[in-house]
C-alpha cells in the first residue's frame, strides 16, 4: 500500500475540503468531511447506503470489511449535515456517496476508491502533503491526540487491536518519546 499523511490540524482539514470542492467537486468534499469525522477505512465509507443510517438516533451501524467487526457510530452533526444535503440532491440515491457518470448510467454503485485517491492526490500535490483516501482516516487519529484524547481511546475508535499499532499508524516514533524526558524536566 502506497504511504500517506496525515493533515494535522484542523485548519489544514478544512483546507483540503475547501480545495476538493474549488478544484473537484462538493462530492470530494463531503467524502473528504465524512471519511475525517467516521475514521472509516475507505471501503466502508463509501459502501455506506442510506438504510444503514438510524437518522432518527443519529448513528451508523455496518460490519467493517477488513476486520469483520461490528462497528457502531455516532453521527456528528457535520455528517448529518452531508447526509441531508446528499439525500436532497439525489432523493432516490442508493449510496451515500453514489456515482452519478454517464459511464454508469444504468448501474447502481457507490463511487470507487480509484477516482477519490486520485482526486485526494491531487489536492496533496497543491498543498505538498501524500494524500490518499486513508488519510482521512489519519488526519482523524491526529485530530483526537492533538486534542488530547488518549492514545487508548483512539485505537478503540479506529478499531486498533492494541495502542503500540496506533502510535506507530499515528507515527510517534522512538525519539518523540524519547525528546519528552529533555522537554518535561521537573
Amino acid at each position: 500500500m502506497k504511504e500517506v499523511e496525515a493533515v494535522k490540524t484542523k485548519q489544514e482539514i478544512e483546507l483540503v475540503d475547501s480545495l476538493l470542492r474549488k478544484h473537484k467537486s462538493d462530492l470530494y468534499g463531503d467524502i473528504w468531511r465524512a471519511g475525517v469525522n467516521l475514521g472509516l477505512r475507505i471501503g466502508d465509507l463509501l459502501s455506506i447506503e442510506y438504510s444503514q443510517l438510524d437518522l432518527e438516533r443519529k448513528e451508523l451501524s455496518l460490519v467493517e470489511a477488513k476486520t469483520g467487526k461490528t462497528k457502531h457510530m455516532s453521527l456528528n452533526a457535520t455528517v448529518l449535515a452531508i447526509v441531508s444535503r446528499r439525500r436532497s440532491a439525489y432523493p432516490t440515491d442508493r449510496y451515500l456517496f453514489q456515482t452519478h457518470s454517464n459511464r454508469t448510467a444504468n448501474t447502481v454503485k457507490p463511487v470507487g476508491r480509484v477516482t477519490v485517491a486520485k482526486a485526494f492526490s491531487e489536492v496533496g500535490n497543491i498543498i505538498g502533503v501524500k494524500l490518499g483516501t486513508h488519510s482521512m482516516r489519519k488526519s482523524r487519529g491526529w485530530a483526537m491526540y492533538s486534542d488530547g484524547v488518549s492514545i487508548e481511546m483512539i485505537a478503540k475508535v479506529l478499531n486498533h487491536s492494541s495502542p503500540s499499532v496506533t502510535m506507530a499508524y499515528l507515527g510517534i516514533t522512538k525519539k518523540q518519546v524519547m525528546d519528552t524526558y529533555l522537554e518535561y524536566e521537573l
